[in-house]
């Protein structure tokens, strides 16, 4: 999962859009929309194929959105999970490898909203706080994996949890998954299916040991400088 660098490809991937609304006469767009989510409510697949630049990206935006639709670049999440059709050898059997790779990546997005729903009451109540759900694209802070959709929980103490996945093509069916939990400069990576009670606990006692870790190094630093002080003073 930690083979690219998240936000690097988020901004290539902002620059080819941009290119492509530029100039569109070699560009196509295809959207998939799925609704009835537990936790987003509705959300879209862009595919987005570029035939000048040989470029074939995935594009996921929070809502429904339907033909003719305008979608500007800061709500596109990149999700680096692309369709693969070169092995197709005629337009039929492309049609249906990309209902195939098209639904094993519908089903990766459901899955994920589903499961991150179960972990919103342990969440809450694990945390002692309010859990709100955010749907930015970019996101307070670093993961270490590609986010899957555009769609986190964050508690009062800015723990944020969230879906990610690996890079890799459709026509090798849904992408490997997990829920990753990141507060500031720490983060880890669970399972899907593991159980989120224990996950959470899991990472808030992680939390908690990092921050007491930093709270060492800090008041060691002040002492160190304090001492330099003295030293100066002399």
């Amino acid at each position: 999962m930690l083979d690219e660098d998240p936000i690097r490809e988020e901004g290539a991937a902002e620059e080819l859009l941009r290119r492509a609304l530029l100039d569109d006469s070699a560009a196509v767009a295809v959207s998939l929309r799925e609704s009835g989510l537990p936790l987003s409510d509705a959300m879209t697949v862009i595919f987005h194929g570029r035939r000048d630049l040989g470029t074939l990206q995935t594009y996921v935006t929070y809502g429904s959105r339907g033909a003719g639709a305008t979608v500007s670049a800061n709500e596109l999440l990149r999700v680096p999970c692309d369709l693969d059709l070169a092995d197709a050898g005629d337009r039929d059997e492309a049609e249906r490898l990309y209902v195939e790779q098209a639904t094993a990546l519908r089903d990766a997005l459901v899955g994920a909203d589903t499961v991150l729903d179960v972990w919103r009451e342990p969440l809450s109540d694990l945390a002692g706080s309010g859990v709100t759900i955010d749907h930015s694209v970019q996101l307070s802070v670093k993961l270490p994996a590609h986010r899957l959709l555009p769609t986190a929980l964050v508690t009062e103490s800015k723990v944020v949890v969230t879906p990610v996945c690996s890079a890799r093509t459709l026509a090798d069916g849904r992408p490997p998954m997990g829920i990753a939990c990141a507060q500031q400069d720490l983060s880890r990576v669970y399972p899907l299916a593991d159980d989120p009670e224990r996950c959470v606990e899991d990472f808030l006692g992680l939390a908690a040991e990092h921050a007491l870790k930093l709270a060492e190094r800090l008041d060691h630093q002040e002492a160190s400088v304090e001492r330099f002080m003295e030293l100066s003073d002399s």
